[in-house]
């Protein structure tokens, strides 16, 4: 049986794939930040070496929305570099031999072609409104890459679209776009409001994909054989988005709410367009995501409304 290590099993992948970890009875490491500082490099090695993983599933990091990564870019930009810094180092050192490193459709250009394909990373300036973690994201890729070139070991990245789902963050300053939605709708209807804001004219497109299925695929590759078909760099997506303007049409839908928009054209909106291009994982694992927008949806509601008192924020 894998010794699986994982970082950030607090957040929302973390804890949706612990779940399903521990289900299937896998030894699994999975400290919480208490138990574990990542800031501190020695506490890391240590943790490590007591350990002794077969495989680390790299999770950890700052992350929020484009209000909170405009504000906070040295915070974005130093806390994640230190993260896979010392996580991934300290796993070379603990002689692990696998290491999956989970990164962000934010680090292609921002002007790249869409759908964004793996061959266009760094080719360009990225998005200014997320510069800083998108430049700790490619840092973690690289080193990555860099270890598996030089040392003969299997350090590899998966670049997922924006998620969303259980346990994800629906507070209004760090939440991305389809928690925040429904955070939206949510107070407005409290308070009795007929309308809600939006950032900029709602026609940017995003691809969200349903935590779910990025843990299932996850699960998936904990198999050697699994694993070892993983490119060192590979997309992984639904391949199709939508509007903003159609996120918020769907999530009222799902809310059984009719309320009107109202456009806040000075706000930033960052990239029009972040598509993947998941050609490569159909074509070596006949990729397809399970969950439609609509099924995701109902099942984060569900976890919305049964713990609206202890929500991460």
């Amino acid at each position: 049986m894998s010794r699986v290590f994982i970082t950030g099993a607090g957040g929302m992948v973390g804890k949706n794939l612990l779940n399903v970890l521990v289900e299937n009875d896998m030894e699994v490491y999975a400290p919480n930040r208490e138990e574990l500082n990542l800031f501190d490099n020695h506490s890391v090695e240590v943790a490590f070496k007591n350990f002794k993983p077969d495989l680390v599933i790299h999770l950890a990091g700052v992350v929020g929305g484009i209000r909170d990564n405009i504000d906070r870019p040295v915070d974005y930009l130093v806390e994640n570099v230190e993260i896979g810094n010392n996580v991934i180092k300290s796993a070379f050192r603990a002689d692990v031999k696998r290491f999956l490193n989970l990164g962000s459709s934010c680090i292609y250009p921002r002007d790249a072609h869409n759908p964004l394909e793996e061959e266009s990373l760094l080719t360009g300036n990225l998005e200014p409104t997320n510069e800083g973690y998108a430049l700790a994201k490619i840092y973690a890729l690289k080193l990555c890459s860099y270890y598996s070139r030089q040392y003969g070991v299997e350090y590899k990245t998966i670049i997922p679209p924006n998620l969303y789902g259980p346990y994800d963050k629906f507070g209004k300053q760090r939440s991305h776009l389809i928690p925040a939605i429904i955070q939206k709708i949510d107070d407005a209807v409290s308070l009795g409001h007929s309308k809600i804001n939006i950032w900029g004219d709602g026609l940017v497109r995003r691809e969200f994909m349903y935590v779910m299925d990025l843990v299932s695929f996850i699960i998936r590759i904990l198999d050697e054989v699994e694993f070892d078909k993983l490119p060192e760099v590979m997309n992984l997506g639904l391949g199709y988005d939508y509007t903003i303007n159609e996120y918020y049409e769907e999530v009222m839908k799902a809310m059984k709410f009719d309320l009107n928009f109202e456009h806040d054209l000075t706000k930033p909106v960052g990239m029009k367009q972040k598509l993947l291009n998941i050609s490569k994982a159909k074509h070596i694992f006949n990729w397809e995501p399970q969950y439609s927008l609509q099924e995701g949806l109902m099942l984060t509601l569900e976890h919305f409304y049964s713990n609206k008192s202890n929500l991460r924020i």
